[in-house]
């Protein structure tokens, strides 16, 4: 597998010892039901993630060197203006949510060659992926590079779906507290003891 992402060029044969890429490479590639061998590498000390399979397009998203970095973004940053992603080469319009009080406030959307994605929190642990408002599919991700894929029966995913599905899962994580539950947890917060 060849890591082409801008300057970083990086061959990791399947024979090679992975402890040395820690933050890039989960314990080997997801098995998508539709799209076989999907690889997502996730570094988020230099910040960029590059999604990789046979059958989908590349995916990237990188953050800009002089971005502050949130522990709490697999990415490091929801600042849409030090962030940039590409799908099979070609940049494609990214801008996540600030992320406050609210699921919603979560989204990630993404626009490309007029196709509008948006992947928002649904559950503490998920987050669905929408085409032009339609349920591709459910994702779900720790933050930690390895991302599960539940597409929707009968949905039409292309690969290009299945690449921004992935890479936003990774930069971004998945799911999300309601606001009824972050409520009250500000409210314990500020009690004495």
């Amino acid at each position: 597998m060849t890591h082409v992402t801008d300057s970083r060029a990086e061959t990791v044969s399947p024979d090679k010892d992975t402890d040395d890429l820690d933050e890039e490479v989960p314990t080997g590639p997801v098995q998508d039901d539709r799209f076989g061998d999907i690889t997502v590498l996730l570094n988020d000390e230099e910040g960029w993630v590059e999604v990789l399979g046979d059958a989908i397009p590349p995916a990237t998203v990188d953050r800009a060197p002089e971005a502050g970095t949130e522990n709490h973004v697999p990415i490091g940053t929801r600042d849409g203006d030090h962030l940039t992603m590409t799908v099979d080469g070609e940049p494609v319009a990214l801008v996540p949510g600030k992320g406050k009080l609210s699921r919603r406030s979560y989204a990630v959307d993404v626009t490309r060659d007029g196709v509008v994605y948006r992947l928002v929190p649904d559950s503490i642990a998920g987050s669905r992926l929408l085409k032009d408002g339609q349920h591709l599919g459910d994702f779900s991700s720790d933050g930690d590079g390895r991302v599960l894929a539940e597409w929707k029966e009968g949905a039409e995913v292309s690969p290009a779906d299945a690449s921004v599905g992935y890479a936003l899962a990774a930069a971004f994580g998945t799911g999300g507290q309601p606001m009824w539950m972050m409520a009250i947890e500000a409210a314990a917060e500020l009690l004495p003891g």
